[in-house]
């Protein structure tokens, strides 16, 4: 397994990255996986060489941090051994202080992520999404006192525009206050919008990219078909995906299934070998229910692919309008 720093902060992650929201409780959703199931899918990343891990408050209503916390405590034999992530923004409860970005939330959600999570400190603490009520000034603010407090390392930011990201990161900038090293976007070969603004805007400012749904939520690896059709529990019981891609999307997944077919892989390796080799992706973030996804993920690291197969992989894409800035993803 490769390592690399996170954009040109002094962080260095794996190439890989852990999505830890297929672990939890799975009364939450139908392909979730409860902690003994969990545990030797877990193993077998650590084992592989992956040691960076992404988890919400809010996957699972907290079961997937407590269950990251006691995975990853008896996986590695130090706490630097692994760079922890976490999020927040959506809500943990039925209070109107218990979503969004406010300085109350922020405060009494780190706290309560550490608790589940069973450490002093988080090694990235990320922004869900953007909180369209509470003024940027207020957010940015509270994320520096965590980060001057020990709590975290450092903070990221997942989806929203271009333009917003560039102003909390002004906000921040102006006042002295900690910016972001890192955005957790909506980037995969079947939604590339991200190109547009948001990619450019990372890597001029230095900022790492970690896309979560590399594979489309499935889609670009075979759990749907034309017409609506699920082959995977996780597609049958999906219905954010439904809405995210259309029978249009799939002559990029046909593309992705000739050349798997022309090299004899599978189409997810081929998929993730293309996002890997993309400029300013750090680190996909990968779910994992079965080994042999993490199989497929650790192989697509050394998987390279030609320039002409790169080109044909591009050639069928169509635009979208934006997707991933909302619930979805979560």
């Amino acid at each position: 397994m490769d390592h690399v720093r996170l954009g040109t902060s002094g962080l260095t992650v794996s190439r890989i990255c852990l999505g830890m929201m297929s672990y939890g409780s799975p009364h939450a959703r139908d392909w979730v996986l409860g902690e003994d199931a969990a545990e030797p899918i877990v193993r077998q990343a650590v084992e592989s060489g992956v040691t960076f891990f992404d988890t919400a408050d809010m996957y699972s209503d907290g079961a997937s941090e407590l269950i990251t916390g006691r995975l990853l405590a008896k996986l590695f034999p130090r706490r630097d051994d692994y760079v922890l992530a976490t999020k927040v923004y959506f809500p943990t409860g039925p209070g109107p202080n218990e979503k969004g970005l406010s300085r109350k939330h922020i405060m009494a959600a780190i706290d309560a992520s550490l608790d589940r999570l069973g450490v002093d400190h988080v090694d990235l603490y990320q922004i869900h999404r953007w909180d369209h009520e509470t003024p940027i000034e207020e957010t940015m603010n509270a994320l520096n006192d965590v980060v001057t407090s020990g709590k975290a390392r450092y903070i990221g930011a997942s989806s929203m525009f271009a333009w917003q990201f560039a102003k909390a990161q002004h906000v921040a900038e102006t006042h002295g206050w900690t910016k972001f090293v890192s955005m957790q976007n909506h980037y995969n070969l079947v939604y590339r919008e991200e190109e547009r603004e948001m990619i450019p805007l990372c890597l001029d400012q230095g900022v790492g990219i970690i896309p979560w749904s590399p594979l489309a939520r499935g889609l670009l690896t075979g759990s749907r078909e034309r017409g609506g059709r699920h082959t995977t529990t996780r597609s049958g019981s999906d219905p954010i995906a439904d809405n995210m891609y259309t029978d249009d999307d799939f002559d990029v997944v046909d593309a992705v299934r000739t050349i798997a077919a022309e090299r004899d892989l599978p189409p997810a390796q081929i998929a993730l070998a293309w996002l890997l080799g993309q400029p300013g992706v750090t680190a996909p973030i990968i779910g994992a229910t079965r080994t042999e996804h993490l199989d497929d993920a650790v192989a697509a690291v050394r998987t390279q692919l030609s320039e002409d197969e790169r080109a044909r992989l591009r050639a069928p894409y169509r635009p979208h309008v934006v997707l991933g800035h909302g619930r979805e993803g979560v």
